[in-house]
C-alpha cells in the first residue's frame, strides 16, 4: 500500500530550515533544533505504519526523503535513518504486545530507538568470538547477552537499542533492548573525522536479559536478511550519499556567481549527480535494467561523486575552504563517511581501485 507524501509545504518548509541552519560538529552536542524541525513536519510518523499511528510511507517515498534531507543536513538525515532502521525492525517483526507499543510510542515521538547491528553485517566480521554472545538463561524465559556493540549511533539519547548477538550454533537473535535495562552501558561517543553530533559509540552488555517475547527475530542464521528491509550497502546509503552531493553542488555552485569560470568544473559533477538520482527512483521502483547489481553499483558510484564534488568545491573556495569550519571543509570530511559507513567489501574495493588508478 502507498503511504501518505509527507505535506510538500511543510516538507519544503523543513528543507529550507535545515539548510539556513548550520548542525552542530561536537560530540556534546545534538541537532535538537532539527529533530524539532522535523518532528513539526510529521518525520516520526513517515516510515511507520498506518495500523501504528504512521504515515506508511514505501521504501521508494523514504530514499526520496532521504536524499533531500541529506542534501540539507547529513548528520541529522544520518541519525535519522538509524532511528527509522530500529522501527523498521520492530515492525518486521512478528505481531506482539511490544511492538505495538513501541511503535505507537515511537510515532508520537514519546520514545526514540537507534540500533546496534553493524557487527552483525559488516564491522568486526573477521572475529573468531562474536562481538555480542548470546546465551539461553538459566530460567529458560530468554536469554543473557554479553559482549560490546561497536556502532550505535545517538545511543545515550536513546530509549530503545535494537540489536542483537550470535548463539553457539551460529544463529542469531535481534531484539530491541531498553538502554536502562541492568547491564546495558552506553559507552561515551567516539570523536570522528566528521559527523561527531551523531553521538556515535559502543555499548556494553554485562548479562543482559531478553525474554523471549522481546526478541524481534531469531533464532535464525544471518538474522539481518531477515524480512525486508535494506542492508550493507543498500539504497539508502546510496540515498544519503547523492544527496550529500548534491546539497554540497548547491553550495558549490553559488562560488560561480563570482567566478564563472567554475562552470565548466561544476556542470559535469550536477549532470552526474542528476543522473545517479533518476537511477536511484528507478531502482526503489524495482525499473532498475540491471536491478540485481542496481544497489552495489549505485553505491560505489555514489561514493565516488560525494567525495569527488567536496574536493572539486574544496579546491575552488582555494585556501577558505582549508579553514576550519568552512562548509567545503566539513564536506570534505563528511564525504569519508561513506567509505566506513555500511560499505560492502566490492563497493569499497571499487573506490579503492579508482583512487589508486588500479582499474
Amino acid at each position: 500500500m502507498t503511504g501518505t507524501h509527507p505535506d510538500p509545504v511543510q516538507f519544503q518548509q523543513l528543507l529550507n530550515q535545515l539548510t539556513s541552519t548550520t548542525a552542530p560538529e561536537s560530540v556534546t552536542d545534538w541537532p535538537t533544533a532539527q529533530f524539532d524541525a522535523i518532528q513539526a513536519a510529521g518525520g516520526w510518523q513517515w516510515n511507520i505504519g498506518t495500523n501504528f499511528g504512521g504515515n506508511g510511507l514505501t521504501s521508494a517515498q523514504m530514499l526520496q526523503v532521504y536524499r533531500q534531507l541529506a542534501s540539507a543536513s547529513l548528520v541529522t538525515t544520518f541519525i535519522l535513518t538509524q532511528r527509522n532502521a530500529a522501527c523498521q525492525r520492530i515492525e518486521l517483526a512478528p505481531d506482539s504486545e511490544l511492538k505495538t507499543k513501541l511503535l505507537n510510542q515511537l510515532s508520537q515521538g514519546k520514545i526514540f530507538a537507534t540500533v546496534g547491528i553493524s557487527h552483525l553485517t559488516t564491522s568486526r566480521q573477521h572475529l573468531k568470538t562474536p562481538p555480542v554472545v548470546v546465551t539461553p538463561s538459566a530460567c529458560a524465559r530468554g536469554y543473557l547477552l554479553n559482549g560490546q556493540v561497536p556502532w550505535a549511533t545517538g545511543a545515550a539519547r536513546a530509549d530503545v537499542l535494537v540489536t542483537g548477538g550470535t548463539l553457539a550454533d551460529q544463529t542469531q537473535i535481534l531484539t530491541a533492548i531498553p538502554t536502562r535495562r541492568e547491564g546495558v552501558k552506553v559507552s561515551k561517543p567516539v570523536t570522528m573525522l566528521a559527523l561527531n553530533a551523531s553521538q556515535t559509540g559502543a555499548v556494553q552488555l554485562t548479562d543482559v536479559f531478553v525474554a523471549h517475547d522481546e526478541v524481534l527475530h531469531g533464532p535464525a542464521e544471518k538474522v539481518m536478511s531477515q524480512g525486508a528491509g535494506g542492508g550493507a550497502g543498500s539504497l539508502g546509503t546510496s540515498a544519503l550519499a547523492i544527496g550529500a552531493a548534491q546539497g554540497t553542488l548547491r553550495q558549490f555552485a553559488a562560488e560561480i556567481d563570482k567566478r564563472p569560470e567554475l562552470a565548466s568544473f561544476h556542470q559535469p559533477l550536477q549532470q552526474e549527480a542528476d543522473s545517479l538520482a533518476a537511477e536511484l527512483q528507478l531502482a526503489s521502483n524495482g525499473q532498475h535494467p540491471a536491478e540485481a547489481q542496481a544497489a552495489e553499483t549505485l553505491r560505489r558510484r555514489a561514493n565516488s561523486l560525494v567525495t569527488r564534488s567536496a574536493q572539486v568545491w574544496l579546491a575552488a573556495t582555494k585556501g577558505a575552504g582549508f579553514v576550519a569550519g568552512h562548509p567545503a571543509e566539513r564536506a570534505v570530511r563528511e564525504s569519508m563517511f561513506f567509505m566506513v559507513w555500511s560499505c560492502p567489501q566490492p563497493v569499497l574495493d571499487a573506490n579503492l581501485r579508482e583512487l589508486s588508478c588500479s582499474n
